[in-house]
């Protein structure tokens, strides 16, 4: 559904919130639910985030306005890679189609030869034979010289997404020193990229409320509030923290990306006026490395206790029937992000000594790189009939979808972010009474273990995973009645999260409170 103006402001609500995300909103449990809750308690709310094609996209999210912005990239390659390297590399073309063309003519001019020989030969003219040998011996020379031209262009291209030469640690460390917080313009200059696409639209939305979503959001947000203040409006910013970016495994492989992305967030950390996170560890190391005057709120990403009554009447699919097995077929499921960092290799190396098992993947991209990875693992290991690869379904889905399966699996690897916060599958799972089985990464492995809820087993110890689900297999109800602990899964609710989320908004903007408003409930980890 479209909405028909998407920029008119909601008659009566209690104020303008924009929400900013770094992504497509589909398959982010968190933000969607962040915007229709926020639009259901009164605020006018417009979700804007990422298109991954060419062109913006609208809908309505609830009463939550949604717009996927175009966002272009020239600034996605840094100024060096336009220049050519006399120094480095006098023999590659220069940046552009030219190396592209180069070859591409050269295979042109030996097809055309090649035709014109054929040619002669159907003459029997050995004048045009001879006729064509300069032309040919040409070909040759000029083959032989565009292919070292081209494999020294290749070489260029590699050394220049490494940069991990002395030259270039020294140009890193060179424009950190020069330009201080201000040097990830240099470093990432995408970042500018998004910040004139979603800057001008946050611009002409007027908000009173910015609530940036993770680390590059928070600087185009910052951004705007400037911009406004200048304009002498008056708006607030709220920073929801999902990650501690010092401990994330980078996105990109690009060593100047992460180096930016810190420098970048600690720029503008200190324009939000209140911090909301995703675990009471992350908060309190949030303040110690902003210096936050005040501890960051928290709000987690758990599923919602009650949904609407159009959610609620769209068919859940049946996952075991997705995987093609019966009720009394053993299942383990894993769903959220896939990436090596995950662990996700674990549960396949593991089935040839789990006979018995099957296993579902549910993930965002069933077909990519590191998916298929995978898949061809389980052929060669003779287990890919026992191996389920499957989409997303909606988040108000996942919790009934994922209840069939007889155990959940948190195979993460030790990474500092893995270690601070209960991620949203923990949630997920826990709503769906499923036992656990999860590595030693130490807030869900502590919090796993002291409510029994499943076994903790070594990260990255196939003997030990082996371990952990043979043993809930042969006893699940004992992992099952842990959820029967009163209040247990009560405090795992979105609604929960969405009165202190709500919290934070009303103190902002005092004036918004709405005389029915609950008082939130404080969760902490």
């Amino acid at each position: 559904m479209e909405p028909e103006n998407i920029t008119t402001p909601r008659p009566g609500s209690r104020g303008r919130i924009v929400m900013l995300v770094d992504n497509a909103v589909n398959g982010d449990s968190r933000v969607q639910k962040e915007a229709r809750s926020a639009a259901d308690a009164g605020w006018d709310v417009t979700l804007l985030g990422k298109s991954p094609g060419k062109s913006e996209q609208r809908w309505l999210l609830g009463e939550a306005q949604v717009r996927l912005l175009k966002v272009p990239g020239p600034m996605q390659r840094r100024r060096h890679e336009y220049r050519r390297a006399l120094l480095r590399a006098p023999l590659a073309y220069r940046p552009g189609p030219l190396a592209a063309y180069r070859k591409q003519k050269m295979k042109a001019w030996r097809a055309d030869l090649n035709i014109r020989l054929i040619e002669a030969g159907m003459k029997g003219s050995a004048l045009s034979k001879a006729r064509l040998l300069p032309g040919r011996l040409g070909a040759k020379v000029a083959g032989r010289w565009v292919g070292l031209r081209l494999r020294r262009t290749h070489v260029l291209e590699q050394r220049r997404k490494r940069m991990d030469s002395p030259l270039d640690r020294f140009t890193t460390a060179f424009w950190q020193r020069m330009m201080g917080q201000r040097a990830w313009r240099k470093l990432d200059p995408y970042l500018l990229d998004l910040d004139l696409a979603y800057g001008k639209v946050i611009d002409e939305l007027k908000p009173d409320l910015i609530h940036a979503n993770d680390f590059r959001m928070l600087g185009i947000g910052a951004r705007a509030v400037l911009r406004a203040r200048a304009a002498k409006r008056d708006v607030k910013l709220v920073w929801d923290a999902h990650e501690f970016l010092p401990g994330i495994k980078p996105w990109d492989p690009h060593p100047r990306w992460h180096v930016a992305q810190c420098i970048h967030e600690l720029a503008y950390s200190k324009y939000a006026d209140a911090v909301t996170t995703v675990s009471a560890t992350l908060a309190d190391m949030l303040v110690e490395r902003h210096g936050l005057a005040t501890t960051p709120s928290v709000v987690l990403n758990a599923p919602d206790a009650e949904i609407s009554p159009e959610q609620a009447a769209e068919p859940v699919p049946d996952l075991r029937e997705l995987c093609g097995i019966g009720p009394d077929v053993p299942l383990s499921v894993y769903s959220g992000a896939a990436a090596p960092q995950r662990g996700l290799d674990i549960m396949v190396e593991s089935l040839p000594q789990l006979p018995d098992l099957h296993v579902a993947f549910i993930v965002l991209r069933p077909k990519s790189p590191y998916m298929a990875g995978l898949a061809q693992r389980a052929e060669e290991l003779g287990v890919a009939d026992r191996v389920h690869i499957l989409p997303y379904v909606p988040h108000y889905q996942v919790v009934p979808f994922l209840a069939t399966a007889d155990l959940g699996v948190i195979p993460i690897h030790h990474w500092p972010n893995h270690e601070i916060a209960l991620i949203t599958k923990f949630f997920e799972y826990s709503h769906a009474r499923l036992p656990f089985v999860v590595s030693d990464v130490k807030t869900m492995g502590a919090m796993v273990a002291q409510t029994g809820q499943g076994e903790v087993f070594k990260a990255e110890d196939v003997e030990d995973y082996i371990r952990a689900v043979k043993a809930v297999l042969a006893d699940p109800k004992k992992y099952r009645d842990a959820y029967d602990r009163p209040g247990l899964l009560d405090q795992w609710t979105w609604e929960a999260q969405a009165a202190a989320l709500d919290d934070v908004y009303t103190r902002l903007l005092p004036g918004s409170k709405r005389a029915s408003a609950k008082r939130a409930t404080e969760v902490t980890v």
